[in-house]
């Protein structure tokens, strides 16, 4: 049954895609001036989680390759790489530039300064969770190297730029913002029946089970090919030509634990610190997610950066938080 089980992958970049016809024209038409040697622009991509922000920064900078060879591109995840060292390093890696770089003892200002001097062709640099960053003069930096053009991808526009010093938020402000909203069921729907396509033999699934899954994604299309991709395994263990609505049904659970854990597994050591303490509790406001935190770690890192890892909990749906303002509270969302 499962005939190219890449397609079914959330990381898989397709050779078209669909409903983001407008986003692709937009993140496009500020990259494209690369390929006439004029000075890249900058772009920030904006929107829930599994709305499609990083396949499409991905497709569109693929395909402006394939139109222009003397492009470079790196795709950073600040998840992984979230210091400003860490961050610099990948880029320079994608450049071919850390030959003689010692992680533990090669300063920040010799990396930037290696970038500085960077004389190849055009570079387009993606920070993917660029809220994810420790330091957020990284964005700074790559602004003022002419050869770098910077895609920006956040699920919250407001909390990125309220975690930036007013140096870096200028610069922002000359990037074109381009905003995806949450997918509806049709949209889902159709964006998986193209994976089915060139995913699953013929027949494997029909259009009201693809509904079906895309109504419990919720817009989320990262949930919905875990489902698809589940329920295909299921039905292939079971030798059984099509999927059926018990592969499905079991497929739903086990999928959304699949990206809870994928998420769990994301997070560095000190965000999961801050996931346990919420762990062994009913609910905490975020002061005494801070206090408890401070007495945990020995080089604690500041309120705001504590406020924004709980932040990005919620938007991964391993915490929910309740309330607003002085009494809002944060608690771990049960396993399915």
């Amino acid at each position: 049954m499962i005939e190219d089980a890449r397609v079914l992958r959330e990381e898989f970049v397709p050779n078209d895609v669909v409903h983001r016809d407008g986003e692709v024209d937009a993140l496009s038409a500020v990259l494209e001036p690369v390929v006439e040697g004029q000075p890249p622009e900058s772009a920030l991509l904006t929107g829930p989680s599994g709305a499609g922000k990083t396949t499409i920064a991905k497709f569109v900078v693929g395909r402006l390759r394939e139109t222009a060879l003397d492009v470079e591109s790196i795709h950073v995840n600040c998840w992984q790489s979230y210091t400003r060292f860490k961050a610099l390093y990948r880029i320079l890696e994608g450049l071919g530039r850390t030959i003689d770089v010692h992680r533990q003892s090669t300063p920040h200002d010799e990396l930037l300064d290696r970038l500085e001097a960077y004389d190849g062709p055009p570079v387009i640099v993606t920070l993917d969770e660029v809220d994810q960053l420790e330091d957020g003069h990284l964005i700074y930096d790559l602004y003022r190297l002419p050869a770098f053009a910077v895609v920006l991808i956040t699920n919250d526009e407001e909390e990125l730029l309220a975690g930036l010093d007013e140096r870096v938020r200028s610069r922002l402000h000359t990037a074109q913002t381009i905003h995806f909203d949450r997918y509806d069921v049709d949209e889902l729907t159709d964006i998986m029946a193209d994976r089915v396509d060139h995913g699953l033999s013929a027949d494997a699934v029909d259009f009201d089970q693809l509904r079906w899954i895309a109504d419990a994604a919720a817009g989320d299309a990262r949930v919905g090919l875990s489902i698809l991709r589940s329920a295909a395994r299921r039905a292939d263990r079971d030798g059984a030509d099509a999927i059926a609505a018990s592969h499905i049904e079991a497929a739903i659970p086990e999928a959304r634990q699949e990206v809870r854990s994928r998420a769990l597994d994301a997070l560095h050591k000190e965000q999961r610190k801050v996931f346990e303490i919420l762990q062994k509790s009913d609910g905490l406001p975020p002061r005494e997610v801070y206090d408890r935190y401070v007495a945990a770690v020995t080089d604690p890192r500041t309120k705001r950066t504590v406020r924004s890892w709980l932040q990005k909990l919620e938007q991964y749906n391993l915490v929910e938080a309740d309330g607003s303002g002085p009494t809002r509270t944060y608690r771990v969302i049960a396993e399915e």
